[in-house]
């Protein structure tokens, strides 16, 4: 699979670890993978319609 844009985000240490533990428990190839399927996973779970313009998320809505 080709990606074509990168997206960096900032984790606080404790963050990180259960990222990490998520990962190795599901013996996840790199923690850019396993954060790709939390986020898939998160996304499923309440049902956004990942196409649509605009998400909110910390009580605004963003447009890229």
């Amino acid at each position: 699979m080709t990606r074509g844009r990168r997206l960096q985000i900032m984790l606080t240490p404790q963050e990180l670890r259960e990222v990490d533990d998520w990962r190795f428990m599901r013996r996840m190839p790199s923690r850019a993978a396993a954060v790709r399927a939390l986020l898939k996973l998160g996304l499923a779970s309440i049902e956004v319609d990942v196409g649509r313009a605009g998400f909110e998320s910390d009580g605004g809505a963003s447009q890229e």
